[in-house]
């Protein structure tokens, strides 16, 4: 037996051995430098997502950081970021602490209310902000302190440790209707926001608002070499967190070191773009396989997968998790992390009909949201690009929610939503246009969710094929 053995080892070694000779130095060093950039894109998805809307912001508005950039109105499909929500006025502040804290001062939830996050460059959630989150409507002056701050938190404030040196607050004054009157007073209230240094407190400066609705804002993924970009410059501006240290010299195999120009040459930016396309193949895979369900045998799923949220909500704390996989996947759907999900908002996903069929453009679906949706404010839904996760271009609209103005009811208190590419009869008050060339996937959201979608005592029903539009007729 130990003979046997010993033979078999014997010949994997041999084996092992005339495959290294194989392979040339130059095989084994692009090997090396695929494999790693496929693994550097799941692991770095979240910051370069937000490195992604910071510098769209830089490029394409007058906000600059600690300042707030905004939507005056709903957003439209010219907001390229991933997965919107366009029944709520969006408001962001890039901050960084890097010159020492900042103030992000919260009104009180009278006359309007604010559903919002505040999160580090990792996307790693340190607080919510508004009646569902620390201040609980009351407002508050949150002070987001830079990594390595030894001085006491300052009295009267919410104090927020960050590890890194920037993030951002994704602010969302919520609507009571689509009515002009009812958008321009959330605006309002959404701009008595303010942002300074905690230096200047007793005399706080003017908070800069820029308008960036109607802006081509577009933050989208770039699933090829330029992403490495991205993530070079938060190695260069963030400090490395100990749970990340195993990246480092991950990182410096495709030319990623701290302190050092980042410039691959031309061989090396082609081994990039196709570990780029690589690591999208994957992540495009766990997505297609579903994630858990919230009702078996209903394909609608909860858009944060439960294992990510208790890890980033806890602060990846616990010493045997870290699930980068699913939080890779997270992060090329959405931005942001929230403290307390299932508090201010929850959210529901869904990319295949009853059958199990991908969502078709040029096919005519229909979802019946059950009467008594389960919200103290509203719900709405909304179709994607299936490719990008971003609204659909060129459509005039994206989304039908409670609030819409002219919604249909059943007499039953249910509410028929129709997705297609053309309206059914009497139906466009409740219908939302797709793109006939293009796969979409919806988004169902609960603000202000209630006990109902969490017992399942109330359950959203998968969305149904009701025609098929071939050439502009419908059958």
């Amino acid at each position: 037996m130990r003979r046997a053995i010993a033979g078999v080892i014997a010949a994997l070694s041999m084996t092992a051995s005339a495959y290294a000779q194989s392979l040339s130095p130059d095989d084994i060093a692009a090997r090396n430098i695929q494999r790693r950039a496929v693994e550097a894109m799941i692991w770095g998805m979240p910051a370069v997502n937000a490195d992604l809307m910071l510098q769209t912001m830089l490029k394409t508005t007058k906000a600059k950081v600690n300042e707030i950039v905004y939507w005056s109105r709903p957003v439209n499909w010219k907001n390229q970021t991933l997965t919107p929500n366009p029944d709520a006025i969006y408001l962001m502040s890039f901050w960084n602490v890097k010159d020492g804290p900042v103030v992000i001062e919260i009104p009180p939830a009278q006359g309007g209310s604010i559903a919002g996050n505040i999160v580090t460059a990792w996307q790693m959630p340190l607080e919510d902000v508004g009646p569902e989150g620390a201040d609980r409507g009351q407002g508050g002056k949150y002070v987001i302190l830079p990594p390595g701050f030894r001085d006491a938190a300052p009295a009267g404030y919410i104090a927020l440790q960050s590890d890194t040196f920037s993030g951002f607050a994704l602010l969302r004054a919520n609507l009571a209707s689509h009515s002009d009157a009812d958008i321009a007073k959330s605006a309002a209230y959404g701009r008595q926001i303010k942002v300074y240094p905690l230096s200047q407190a007793k005399d706080p400066p003017q908070t800069n608002f820029t308008d960036a609705y109607d802006v081509l804002f577009d933050s989208t993924i770039p699933f090829d070499a330029s992403f490495y970009r991205s993530l070079d410059r938060i190695v260069q501006n963030e400090p490395w967190l100990d749970r990340d240290r195993a990246m480092i010299d991950q990182l410096a195999t495709i030319g990623i070191e701290k302190g050092k120009a980042f410039d691959p040459d031309q061989k090396t930016a082609a081994l990039l773009d196709q570990a780029a396309r690589e690591a999208h193949a994957v992540l495009e895979q766990r997505y297609d396989a579903g994630f858990p369900v919230i009702n078996p045998g209903i394909r609608w799923f909860p858009a944060a997968v439960a294992e990510m949220v208790k890890a980033a909500s806890g602060g990846y704390g616990d010493p045997n998790a870290y699930p980068i996989d699913a939080r890779g996947v997270t992060y090329t759907l959405g931005f942001t992390g929230v403290k307390r999900l299932g508090t201010a908002q929850y959210y529901l996903m869904v990319a295949k009909d009853r059958d199990g069929q991908p969502l078709e453009g040029n096919v005519t679906y229909r979802l019946t949201v059950p009467a008594n949706a389960p919200v103290k404010q509203y719900w709405s839904a909304t179709v994607y690009d299936r490719e990008t996760h971003a609204l659909v271009r060129n459509m005039p609209s994206a989304s039908r929610a409670s609030i819409s103005p002219g919604i249909q009811k059943n007499a039953d208190g249910s509410v028929d939503v129709y997705f297609g590419p053309k309206a059914p009869e009497g139906k466009e008050a409740n219908w939302v246009p797709t793109d006939p060339a293009r796969k979409f996937e919806l988004l169902f959201r609960l603000y202000g969710p209630e006990k109902p979608l969490f017992d399942h005592s109330w359950k959203l029903p998968d969305v149904e094929r009701v025609a098929t539009t071939i050439g502009g007729a419908s059958k």
